[in-house]
């Protein structure tokens, strides 16, 4: 069996990245004979880190070839569909899933996070687009309501998030290792959102007060250099000691730098994840909805969002302060609500393979996660 694999891929997004290792994984893990290729920014490099096959994401005349070639397309995870920050993303992943339908070749929407959809023609084109596919995962109930709100009205699975699946175990950090941190830690995932990066110095005074009462403070950049000028300049406002871990890391190293901690006080998504993956309690500061609906699904705090002035660095203390108080009972917390949800994170990539067969597809129980 030869598989396709659309996504945000190539574009050393951390994220992005492990959503990609996980669907890997599972679809191997169930069937060692499958081949796939990646459709990637950075084909060369997705082959050597992944083992798999990989071409151009721009060029329709190897996407075409690589269909024809193919007994299928997933359009994998992430935030794919959404016109919130650029205008490309929706023609593009609903073409490569177009040219995927006009050459018979079943399409599989695979735990992806939908929305916003701003304009009224790119929901038209997702309505039209997701009503062909064969398979339809979403990973949150507020993405499944979404897409019912614009018309859509194949039947819509709620799955968990790929990366959800990933055994961290034998994951290591050599930076984390050498640093032999002896008090707690508090890693941080942070990110620059809008023109207003006010939310910054609240962070900033926050790790200072909380780095001032012994904590050890790491900033965990997940999307390369971006985040870690964002990083840096959280470090220029602060007076006490901060510790950057490498923003080059591996998917595998920056998950055991989170695991290893005691907290994680986290914006991108994937670093509240990858938190959960390795049972490390954590806050939230929400910047989109996906933020909130994965917060809740695993029944960790949002503190604020970058948009509201209703929170301050108090809050963040205070909430990170809560835990620590209570922190065998958050970790607890948080263990019962993933480990249900990995006993079925590979269940999507199961159902794409058996899907070739004359098996009865078996459907995910998706009764263990929340409805919001």
């Amino acid at each position: 069996m030869r598989i396709v694999l659309s996504g945000y891929y190539g574009f050393d997004n951390v994220g992005d990245d492990a959503i990609l290792y996980a669907i890997i994984h599972s679809l191997k893990e169930y069937d060692p004979q499958v081949e796939i290729v990646v459709l990637s920014q950075n084909p060369k490099e997705t082959e050597e880190i992944y083992h798999v096959d990989s071409v151009k994401r721009w060029s329709i005349k190897e996407i075409t070839k690589a269909l024809k070639n193919a007994d299928c397309l997933i359009s994998g995870g992430g935030s794919l569909l959404q016109d919130k920050t650029g205008r490309k993303s929706i023609p593009y992943y609903a073409g490569v899933m177009k040219i995927a339908q006009w050459l018979n070749k079943p399409v599989f929407v695979y735990a992806q996070g939908m929305g916003p959809f701003k304009s009224k023609i790119n929901q038209l084109i997702i309505k039209n687009t997701l009503q062909s596919t064969k398979i339809l995962t979403v990973r949150d109930s507020q993405s499944k309501q979404l897409l019912e709100k614009i018309g859509v009205t194949k039947p819509i699975q709620i799955v968990p998030d790929p990366v959800i699946g990933i055994d961290t175990s034998n994951f290591r950090s050599d930076w984390m290792e050498s640093k032999n941190f002896s008090q707690r830690t508090i890693t941080v995932s942070i990110r620059d959102w809008s023109d207003d990066l006010s939310y910054l110095d609240e962070i900033a005074l926050a790790l200072d007060e909380l780095s001032g009462k012994g904590y050890i403070i790491i900033l965990v950049p997940m999307h390369g250099e971006r985040d870690q000028k964002t990083s840096n300049r959280v470090k220029e406002m602060m007076k006490q000691e901060v510790f950057i871990a490498p923003h080059n890391s591996s998917i595998q190293e920056k998950m055991a730098i989170i695991k290893a901690s005691d907290v994680l006080l986290g914006m991108r998504l994937h670093a509240l994840i990858f938190a959960s993956v390795g049972f490390t309690p954590f806050v939230a500061i929400s910047y989109d909805p996906k933020v909130d609906s994965f917060a809740s699904i695993v029944n960790q705090e949002v503190v604020g969002n970058v948009k509201d002035k209703n929170w301050d660095y108090n809050d963040i203390v205070s909430s990170i302060e809560n835990i620590f108080l209570n922190y065998s009972q958050e970790v607890n917390k948080l263990k019962s609500e993933v480990i249900s949800l990995q006993k079925i994170a590979s269940t999507t990539a199961k159902n794409v393979i058996d899907s070739f067969s004359d098996e009865t597809l078996i459907p995910p129980a998706t009764s263990n996660i929340k409805r919001l």
